[in-house]
């Protein structure tokens, strides 16, 4: 598996500790959100990490990120707003 930083497959090693442990499932990588407004596809944003959390019993979203650039966080802010969810960064 390639990963864009070391911090990301860190972080997935985690995860996946958690999964083999029973405490998160569903682990899903890479995940493609469309950000369409009104019609018009604005751009696409890729969460990193998907899972559920068995304890909290909810969805997870999560990104890592080394450095937040102005486009990601427009990029997070839209996501949020069009598919009412809530990334947690790592």
């Amino acid at each position: 598996m390639r990963f864009a930083s070391k911090k990301e497959a860190a972080h997935y090693c985690v995860l996946k500790a958690l999964e083999n442990n029973g405490a998160i499932k569903d682990l899903k990588l890479q995940v493609p959100f469309k950000c369409v407004v009104n019609g018009k596809l604005i751009c696409t944003y890729v969460c990193d990490f998907v899972y559920l959390d068995i304890v909290a019993k909810k969805l997870v979203y999560c990104d890592v990120k080394g450095f937040r650039t102005p486009v990601y966080r427009i990029k997070k802010k839209l996501v949020e707003a069009l598919h009412k969810i809530h990334i947690e960064e790592a």
